[in-house]
């Protein structure tokens, strides 16, 4: 287990941290994890399309990250593309989780089109209404990150940095796309943080449960994560291949 300095522990991270508010449990946009198997299965769609609508000035730094991860566990014969558009969102000060939703299908189009699969990465201006929060998912195909409070989460001494920030955040929240931890399935692994549902008790693993909150700035030594650890990625592999069930999916 990597080793870090603790300035201080805040334990503030909580569900909600992660995953918008119970509305999320939407029958047409799905939940987090509920376009999983579309993702990780090439039986419905071959091609995916990764959309980033960020405000000016709010370049994502990770989209081929993001490529990269999702091409590591997706079966994508017909290949994984990144489409970036500058976006005015209209809101530069707090967002509730209800907001990035609908930001999230005004500009943009149905996750399910034809045989293509969409996700969506939205980089706004402003805040989480919880401001401890760094990135959310809001339903089965779209997340948000916000730049300002991953600013503000940069740790004494700039380790980690911003942009380390932003990496881990990101990616973070693709696994919860991916249905990680134990979002739509449940693992025979014991990986997933008794205190932070949905999240991995591992600090090596993108998605251990501190990466979520401004907690992750009071890491100040080692690197921060961005891959998914083995548990990780044998859950995904169990769920692609059908040997771990999946629930709640919007396709199947």
């Amino acid at each position: 287990m990597r080793q870090y300095f603790l300035v201080f522990l805040l334990i503030t991270s909580t569900l909600s941290g992660c995953f918008g508010s119970d509305e999320w449990l939407d029958e047409e946009h799905g939940i987090p994890g509920g376009l999983a198997l579309a993702c990780l299965q090439d039986t419905g769609f071959e091609k995916m399309e990764i959309h980033f609508l960020y405000e000016e000035d709010y370049d994502p730094i990770a989209m081929d990250l993001v490529k990269s991860r999702l091409q590591e566990v997706c079966d994508k014969p017909g290949g994984i593309t990144i489409k970036a558009e500058e976006t005015n969102f209209a809101i530069d000060t707090a967002w509730t989780s209800d907001d990035v939703r609908d930001a999230r299908w005004k500009h943009g189009g149905d996750a399910m089109g034809s045989n293509t699969l969409h996700w969506y990465f939205l980089f706004p201006a402003g805040t989480h209404s919880d401001e401890s929060v760094l990135g959310v998912a809001v339903d089965a195909s779209t997340v948000a990150i916000f730049k300002d409070s991953v600013d503000e989460a940069e740790g004494l001494f700039g380790r980690p940095s911003n942009e380390e920030v932003e990496r881990a955040v990101t990616i973070h929240e693709t696994g919860h796309l991916l249905g990680l931890v134990n979002l739509v399935y449940n693992s025979p692994i014991d990986h997933e943080d008794s205190s932070h549902k949905g999240h991995s008790n591992n600090d090596n693993s993108v998605m251990y449960w501190a990466i979520e909150s401004s907690d992750v700035g009071n890491f100040i030594t080692g690197n921060l994560p961005d891959e998914f650890d083995d548990d990780d990625k044998a859950d995904l592999e169990g769920m692609a291949s059908g040997d771990l069930e999946c629930n709640k999916q919007l396709w199947s």
